[in-house]
């Protein structure tokens, strides 16, 4: 089975042809959508939390992995000025993967309306660069599918998550990549998870970051709300029943190993098959994280509803009878009312998979995307609490 991509200079293939602007502070964000707006195929990654470095390394390291995404083709970078993070910094490590790079500083430009025009003149070259790719045969075990859910419900856990867990199983067998993360929502899974573990050590390390994430999330000061009134609403009524209706996303395959996104470095996959990750539950955060571990795609469950990343397309699997519009891209209502089986509905999510893959947009893909959202844990209170990054294999 294959599909048509683009093949990078450094042998990873991207499904998309994006160009991507960082503004690695979020004093230039104007300036970047200045220059975005020229440009059909451009996508903005802005920095909102700081101009400063020490103690932000882990978003510093998904800006440098989201332009190593292969779904974009090149890579402006660009800053105020006064800040910690130096645009260059960024752009010669994505340059490490033999994409073109280019750097803005706005002060150097001499002003807002200076650094718009000159950004858009290096874009263009940026853009010409990328015409330059053209889409060739590659084998469907190239792919690399996030696996993401939201608004869950009851329809989650018996209809879209089974059938999307089933596609991954099946997916895997092609020998393509998948990743899942919300490690917050695996929490009372970790027994089933044990057993699908490679090796003892990954199970460590499975338990070891579950743990870190509960910890995180359980601080005592202030009440943490995990299950929102939609999961409420839609007939959740516990963390450990939508843990477990979550579980089912993940399929039954073997888990490879657990990637980690911290301080130090950002894993990406190294073999084909299944894995776990710290991508985040919260939704435009888990999109970037996605994007971090080089993710084409992204599957995501729901009720009804999704965010729509513009780097990674978002395939939306539901089963709700009651919300199901034409945002969503598969259809597994059927599960709901007894009309089709797990097995039919996947086979449809590896066949829109492959179509995404191809080139076919997702139901809304360049409609009404959300903003790219880094986000990271805070070192001080990972300190706080004596948490650690787990091992290496």
């Amino acid at each position: 089975m294959k599909f048509m991509g683009y093949e990078r200079p450094d042998g990873t293939v991207g499904i998309r042809n994006k160009l991507l602007i960082i503004a690695v502070d979020e004093c230039c964000e104007g300036i970047a959508r200045g220059i975005e707006k020229e440009f059909e195929e451009a996508v903005v990654l802005t920095n909102w939390y700081t101009c400063m470095l020490g103690g932000n390394e882990e978003t510093f390291n998904q800006m440098v992995a989201v332009g190593k995404n292969p779904n974009v083709a090149g890579v402006l970078v660009i800053a105020m000025g006064c800040g910690s993070i130096l645009p260059e910094q960024i752009a010669d490590r994505i340059a490490e993967s033999g994409k073109m790079t280019d750097t803005l500083t706005c002060q150097k430009e001499g002003g807002t309306r200076k650094a718009v025009e000159a950004g858009i003149g290096k874009m263009k070259k940026i853009r010409d660069y990328a015409l330059s790719f053209e889409r060739k045969e590659i084998p469907v075990s190239r792919l690399i599918v996030g696996v993401k859910c939201g608004g869950s419900d009851t329809s989650s856990g018996i209809a879209s998550n089974p059938s999307v867990g089933d596609a991954v199983d099946k997916m895997v067998d092609l020998g393509a990549t998948c990743i899942a993360g919300e490690l917050f929502e695996l929490q009372g899974c970790q027994e089933v998870l044990d057993g699908r573990a490679s090796s003892p050590e990954v199970a460590e390390k499975i338990n070891h970051l579950i743990e870190n994430e509960r910890l995180r999330w359980s601080v005592e000061g202030t009440d943490v709300e995990t299950m929102s009134i939609g999961n409420s609403v839609g007939g959740l009524t516990t963390i450990e029943e939508k843990s477990l209706g979550s579980l089912h996303k993940t399929g039954t395959k073997e888990i490879v190993d657990i990637l980690q996104i911290n301080k130090d470095f950002i894993d990406v996959p190294k073999d084909p098959g299944f894995y776990l990750s710290e991508a985040t539950m919260l939704c435009g955060g888990a999109g970037v994280n996605f994007a971090s571990h080089g993710a084409h795609i992204i599957l995501w469950t729901s009720g009804a509803a999704g965010f729509n990343n513009s780097i990674v397309p978002v395939i939306r699997v539901s089963g709700n009878q009651d919300l199901f519009n034409d945002d969503m891209d598969v259809d597994a209502r059927g599960i709901m009312t007894g009309e089709e089986s797990i097995g039919q509905v996947s086979d449809r999510i590896v066949e829109k998979i492959i179509e995404t893959a191809d080139g076919q947009k997702t139901s809304i893909e360049g409609i009404g995307e959300s903003t790219l959202t880094l986000y990271q844990k805070d070192q001080r209170l990972d300190k706080l609490l004596n948490l650690r990054c787990a091992n290496r294999l």
